[in-house]
């Protein structure tokens, strides 16, 4: 997306996440961590986040890349604090996700101001996505990943810094991992994940699904996971 736009969603997207942090509010979709702050899936909910959710752009990109239909999963907003000093580890996305059906799931990792390095930018292990086998693994343990796929430790290992505007995508079985936040400002990112159009629920529970009282084995699919034909032809 252009500049312009990253500046005006930063905006959006940060004062969204700092009203609902310092709320006090008890709030599932509403994790602060020591990692990062995270907020998932208020896309429906505010009209600013939905411009972005929706991006055309975005979500056309992501649908090329996968090759083939795909729905909205959901989003959320992933913002690291100035100074911290906690990295997110190497993981993979797909362990967590309640999904059968879905081999091409996709991340878009949008940058809503500068990521160099040393303001916590991505790195990833090429050819991880080929391991469809592993369990989830922990975010905040540095060994988790490596435990189980030993074989990448010593791997390439790609590291993206981003400026504003710019978006990394990923498959949702690539493993990846975020570095500190050494800097002064905050880094805010937007992620938004798409899943096969085919995709149906696993019955695993998950904070996204968990309202919806799903019967295992039903389609991911309604108003709340549009497929991103529909909104790329709509705002395109």
């Amino acid at each position: 997306i252009s500049k312009e736009e990253a500046a005006s969603f930063h905006d959006v997207i940060y004062n969204f996440a700092e009203a609902k942090r310092t709320s006090g509010e008890e709030d599932p979709l509403v994790r602060d961590r020591e990692g990062f702050t995270q907020i998932v899936n208020f896309w429906h909910e505010d009209e600013g986040i939905r411009r972005l959710t929706l991006h055309p752009n975005i979500g056309a990109v992501a649908e090329k890349l996968a090759g083939m239909p795909l729905r909205l999963w959901h989003d959320h907003m992933l913002i690291k604090q100035p100074h911290n000093k906690t990295p997110t580890e190497f993981h993979q996305d797909q362990p967590y996700w309640p999904h059968t059906n879905s081999t091409q799931s996709i991340s878009a990792w949008v940058a809503l101001c500068d990521v160099p390095v040393e303001r916590g930018c991505m790195s990833f292990l090429s050819g991880s996505h080929k391991r469809t086998d592993l369990p989830a693994q922990n975010l905040s343990d540095a060994e988790s990943f490596f435990a189980i796929a030993p074989e990448f430790r010593y791997g390439e290992r790609v590291t993206v810094p981003l400026q504003a505007g710019d978006c990394t995508f990923h498959h949702s079985r690539c493993a990846h991992m975020a570095t500190p936040n050494e800097t002064d400002e905050p880094r805010v990112a937007h992620i938004i994940i798409y899943m096969d159009a085919t995709t149906t629920f696993s019955g695993k529970k998950h904070v996204v699904t968990e309202p919806l009282k799903l019967e295992e084995g039903v389609a991911l699919d309604g108003e709340l996971f549009p497929p991103v034909g529909r909104f790329t032809e709509r705002q395109g």
